[in-house]
């Protein structure tokens, strides 16, 4: 029994670092890990592998874990211009890579980036995972403005990508001026969110539309036919109880609140999740 105990833990942490190649020629770099099942892990804004590795590690007892870099992030390229279609192309890559089926876990920006990765491909998602969907659709917040991501890529031309960073954070996820000072003095993060500045922009993008403050109207996901679950973490803003209720009703989603989890629990505290991901993955 001991023999087979190690045997698992070695398994679930040995990664495999590998590339696809997406269909517009955009390399996209991953790690593989574990066994089972195979789960792709869809980073949210400015985030790339790195923060997805602790999930990654306690989803890998029981799954093939693959945890990639978004295009313009870590060491995956960026190649053309930008659509949601592109990563959506990126995701089929990597599935198409390791058996043709996958299950999705996508968090913020990346969770909207799931749910639209598995609307689009039906026969090779299996199930989609959404932890905290920035979606506003009350007042309990300030909407990102739809000339937000515009504003983004004026920045990123004039070559100030700390500026886009300080923006994005202030706007888009409604960080306190503290806050943001807080990040610049940890400064490896700071140098890591800087190099990832342009890809803001496509964030931005992505969830145009759900960030009105408006109540949501949207056939975005019209042909999303797989299971899907809705986190929000019992922690989370008030503003995230009432966008996730709102998005798991118009995508007849399970929704579940995961007790003391906040927004940055699936990289911090991810063993929080685990059960929920259990039961519904299982």
């Amino acid at each position: 029994m001991k023999k087979n105990s190690e045997s698992r833990t070695e398994t679930r942490m040995t990664t495999h670092d590998g590339t696809v190649m997406s269909a517009d020629g955009t390399r996209i770099a991953y790690e593989r890990s574990g066994s089972g099942p195979v789960i792709v892990l869809v980073a949210p804004a400015l985030a790339d592998r790195k923060d997805h590795r602790k999930l990654g590690a306690l989803l890998a007892e029981s799954h093939t874990v693959i945890n990639y870099d978004r295009r313009g992030r870590g060491a995956s390229t960026d190649v053309g211009d930008w659509e949601i279609a592109r990563e959506v192309e990126d995701i089929e890559a990597l599935v198409d890579a390791h058996a043709g089926k996958a299950a999705l876990f996508g968090a913020s920006s990346g969770a909207v980036l799931a749910l639209d990765a598995a609307a689009a491909l039906p026969t090779k998602i299996t199930r989609v995972v959404a932890y905290e969907p920035p979606a506003i659709v009350d007042d309990r917040r300030a909407p990102v403005p739809r000339d937000f991501s515009g504003h983004l890529a004026t920045l990123i031309d004039q070559g100030q990508p700390a500026r886009v960073v300080t923006a994005f954070n202030k706007v888009a996820l409604g960080a306190p001026s503290l806050m943001v000072i807080a990040m610049r003095l940890m400064v490896p993060v700071w140098r890591s969110m800087v190099a990832m500045a342009p890809t803001t922009v496509y964030d931005v993008r992505l969830c145009e539309g759900l960030q009105d403050g408006a109540p949501l109207v949207t056939d975005r996901w019209d042909a999303l036919t797989v299971p899907s679950l809705v986190l929000v973490g019992g922690k989370g803003e008030p503003f995230m109880k009432t966008g996730t209720k709102a998005l798991s009703e118009s995508l007849n989603a399970i929704r579940e609140e995961i007790p003391g989890a906040h927004h940055g629990t699936p990289v911090m505290k991810p063993a929080a999740l685990m059960s929920a991901l259990d039961r519904f993955l299982e």
